[in-house]
C-alpha cells in the first residue's frame, strides 16, 4: 500500500485471491480513519481505529478464516505464474476472435489479465448474453455504456482450455448464423 500511496483501497477476495465470497480487503490511511464514517455506527472508543469498518454482528467464521488459506495458495502459486495463467487465457479466445471485422474488443490486449470485454457489431450485449447462457450454458456479464457495448469474460487460473474454445466456438456460432429468431 505504501507503494501505491494511495489513501483508500479496497476489494473483493474472492475472484483474484480465490477467497469465499463476501470476503474483501480495506485500507484506509492511518490519518484518514477517524475522519472517514463506517458503513455501520461504531463506539466512540474506535474513531481512530482501523476495526471500526469491520461488519458488526454475526457472520460466518468459515469466510474470514478462508482468507488465509486462499492467501497461501495464491502465494503457492505466485503472482507471475497467475497472471501469465490469466493472460492465457484471455488471449487464447481473443486472438482467434479478433481477426473477425465484426469483433470488437474493447479491452487493451497488451496488458490483459483474465478480465476482457468483447462485443459484436450490430448485436446488442444483452443478446450476446443471452445467446452465450441459453445455447452454450456460458455465463458472461453483458457491459453497456455509451462509449462501448461488450460482454465481460473473465476465466479465473482454474478454467480449463476447453470452456475457452468452446466461448470461442460459441462466438463463431453467432458471428456465422446470428441470433435464433426470436431473440
Amino acid at each position: 500500500m505504501s507503494d501505491l500511496e494511495c489513501d483508500y483501497y479496497g476489494c473483493s477476495l474472492h475472484k483474484w485471491l480465490l477467497a469465499p465470497v463476501g470476503t474483501g480487503f480495506l485500507y484506509v490511511r492511518r490519518e484518514n480513519i477517524e475522519h472517514t464514517w463506517p458503513l455501520t455506527p461504531a463506539g466512540a472508543g474506535k474513531s481512530k481505529d482501523i476495526r471500526k469498518f469491520e461488519e458488526v454482528g454475526t457472520h460466518p467464521a468459515a469466510n474470514h478464516n478462508a482468507i488465509a488459506e486462499a492467501l497461501a495458495f495464491h502465494q503457492a502459486i505466485g503472482v507471475e505464474r497467475k497472471a501469465a495463467r490469466l493472460r492465457y487465457l484471455t488471449l487464447r479466445w481473443a486472438n482467434r476472435l479478433k481477426q473477425n471485422p465484426r469483433i470488437q474488443i474493447h479491452t487493451g490486449l497488451d496488458q490483459v489479465y483474465g478480465v476482457a470485454c468483447v462485443g459484436i457489431k450490430d448485436i446488442p450485449a444483452a443478446k450476446i448474453n443471452a445467446f452465450m447462457w441459453d445455447k452454450y450454458r456460458i455465463v458472461t456479464t453483458p457491459i453497456t455504456r455509451p462509449e462501448y457495448n461488450g460482454i465481460r469474460v473473465t476465466p479465473n487460473i482454474y478454467t480449463p482450455l476447453e470452456e475457452i474454445d468452446t466461448f470461442v466456438t460459441a462466438m463463431e456460432d453467432l458471428l456465422k448464423n446470428g441470433l435464433p429468431s426470436g431473440a
